[in-house]
């Protein structure tokens, strides 16, 4: 038997979603059998000590996985450092990894599917990330039940360590030979606001692990499996976290049975492409919409 990736959870602050992320993480069917390692940062203030007291004592209740590693922070790193460190230490020492955070809600098969997806292309130097999370697009049906696409998933995934060692932190470098084509590939014809993000972290706006690990995917011309029906639901779009707003938009249904195809040819399907594309460019709604989403962002929040 093939041994299991090791997984990684990331927690802070919020001890009803680390609750919530640990209860569905041990119903997955391979949990008795998986290595847990949790990362618990630190606060980063005072109003953030009781918080996190409550999230490092629920993470030490018994849960049910074969072993848990509880590493605590002594002081706050935030969470683009905690992941480049923690995905760098435990993947160089198992060769392969699945990441999560407190936020995100795992289906029954979310395990099963990131562990026959590492097996599956344990070999394949183009596929460089098992996506976790996909997106509720339209017509879903229309597409097969696995995928490539070459955006990085940063709601739940996993990787290699031949893959990670391609992970580059200077965004200088990772953008130096970028032309106006590159930039409209990589922000999927300019659909969503991942160039923005690059142009905030260059100006020190955002700390952003994610945007710099799709950019080194994309920097080696590589590809993400996403499955059909999400393994993850994010539960943390409720304006609570530190990077992230009020918004439904990205709320989908947990798939509810395992998957059991995977493309041989390794290349990014087209459909697909076209439906994510479609999504981000009108994710947001029409203008009522948006307006409604606006106001709830500012006057909503206790």
């Amino acid at each position: 038997m093939q041994t299991l990736a090791p997984i990684i959870l990331f927690v802070y602050n919020r001890p009803k979603y680390t609750r919530r992320a640990l209860a569905a993480l041990e119903k997955n069917l391979l949990a008795k059998d998986s290595l847990l390692y949790i990362i618990s940062d630190a606060a980063k203030n005072a109003d953030a000590v009781e918080n996190v007291n409550q999230v490092r004592a629920i993470i030490r209740e018994p849960w049910d996985f074969k072993h848990i590693t509880i590493i605590e922070r002594q002081k706050n790193w935030g969470i683009a450092e905690n992941v480049i460190d923690g995905v760098t230490k435990i993947i160089h020492e198992h060769g392969k990894a699945i990441i999560l955070e407190d936020d995100l809600e795992t289906s029954l098969y979310a395990l099963m599917y990131f562990n026959d997806a590492l097996i599956r292309y344990e070999q394949n130097e183009r596929v460089m990330e098992i996506s976790g999370y996909m997106y509720p697009v339209e017509h879903p049906k229309r597409l097969p039940k696995s995928f490539f696409f070459r955006v990085a998933g940063s709601w739940g995934w996993a990787t290699w360590k031949r893959a990670w060692n391609h992970f580059n932190s200077d965004i200088e470098a990772l953008t130096k030979h970028f032309k106006r084509k590159d930039i409209r590939r990589f922000s999927i014809e300019r659909s969503e606001n991942f160039w923005e993000q690059v142009k905030e972290l260059k100006a020190g706006k955002i700390n952003s692990w994610a945007i710099r690990w799709y950019l080194s995917i994309f920097n080696q011309e590589g590809l993400v499996l996403y499955p059909r029906q999400s393994m993850i639901q994010h539960i943390g779009t409720d304006g609570t976290g530190i990077h992230s707003d009020i918004d439904d938009a990205y709320r989908v249904e947990l798939a509810t049975q395992k998957v059991k195809y995977f493309p041989n040819d390794i290349s990014e399907h087209k459909k697909a492409y076209e439906a994510i594309k479609h999504f981000y460019a009108h994710r947001k709604g029409n203008f009522a919409e948006r307006l409604v989403r606006f106001l709830i962002k500012k006057f909503g929040r206790k």
